[in-house]
């Protein structure tokens, strides 16, 4: 990661905001609570001239949903097979 980013990098800004706010629902963040979230990011700095827009926004929403989104997808995997029962044959059939 950079030393600072700025609002045109929604990776980074995605990656701070899953790692500080872990219990946040991104999809039922306002945008403007949003956008106060992310100035407030440590290594955060906006670039000056460049201002926030709802397209970006909605980008940085979009990304960190999808970065939980991935995180659920791999912590199922992790967890074994789908099958949660339990049940795991002796002799699996052939």
């Amino acid at each position: 990661m950079p030393e600072t980013f700025g609002w045109t990098d929604i990776e980074e800004i995605v990656l701070a905001l899953d790692e500080s706010h872990p219990d946040v629902d991104a999809l039922g963040v306002r945008f403007t609570e949003l956008r106060k979230m992310v100035e407030a990011l440590e290594d955060f700095q906006a670039e000056p001239g460049h201002n926030v827009n709802e397209q970006i926004l909605e980008a940085i929403q979009a990304g960190w949903h999808e970065e939980r989104q991935e995180q659920a997808a791999l912590d199922r995997s992790e967890d074994g097979p789908e099958d949660e029962s339990g049940y795991e044959p002796n002799q699996p059939f052939r």
